[in-house]
């Protein structure tokens, strides 16, 4: 008898394991299905919801900000581009200058040449008039006039060109006043006579020239 009821009780706690074990995937089922239908009846996704408008304020706020600096920058890069344009046009200026006027120097202390063989020409000129039959004063006055043509031919050549002001108006910045003389025929204020030549090389007085200006005579 006591061997029976043994047997009994394993049986029902067998019988009662089982049960307990195959209802159990049902409560798991329904416990998830409960979890499932709770997230899909959740709130919405926050990205979904609408912008607050200060975000939009910020964002214009930006914008704007971000034009005014393009603005900013696009005035300062047209004013470098005309500040590097001037630069290049003064750059340009001077090396064209420094080729024009780099002889200048030079040709100050060539005139003084070309003076006194104009002065020594003279005076073979008047040495070797008709008068006085000398030829080889003569040849020398040839060779002289010769000389002082070609010199002039290479001083117009490299746009070095001898000032003509006799019966022109008083320039200060081509003329030197040395002396006043009567106007006999001539209006005051214009040159009479010149003392020096004056030269200027491509339109710049390098030596101004020595005159003398017409002035109404005092009775």
């Amino acid at each position: 008898m006591a061997a029976r009821s043994v047997r009994r009780l394993g049986r029902g706690l067998s019988l009662g394991r089982g049960l307990c074990f195959r209802g159990s995937p049902r409560v798991f089922s329904t416990a998830a299905q409960q979890r499932s239908t709770g997230d899909e009846c959740g709130p919405e996704d926050p990205h979904d919801e609408p912008k607050h408008p200060r975000s939009d304020c910020a964002i214009k706020h930006k914008a704007i900000k971000l034009e005014e600096q393009v603005q900013d920058l696009t005035e300062r890069y047209r004013k470098a581009l005309a500040d590097s344009e001037n630069v290049r046009r003064r750059t340009q200026k001077f090396v064209e200058d420094a080729k024009l006027f780099g002889i200048q120097s030079f040709c100050r202390d060539l005139v003084e040449v070309a003076d006194i063989l104009e002065k020594t020409t003279e005076s073979a000129a008047e040495e070797a008039e008709p008068s006085n039959p000398n030829p080889t004063l003569k040849k020398i006055y040839e060779g002289l006039s010769l000389i002082e043509a070609k010199l002039q031919s290479v001083f117009a050549k490299h746009g070095l060109q001898k000032m003509n002001p006799v019966g022109g108006k008083y320039d200060p910045y081509d003329h030197e006043i040395v002396c006043h003389v009567p106007a006999e025929g001539m209006q005051p204020g214009t040159i009479a006579l010149v003392t020096q030549d004056g030269y200027k090389l491509h339109g710049r007085t390098i030596r101004h020239a020595l005159v003398g200006v017409a002035v109404e005579s005092q009775e």
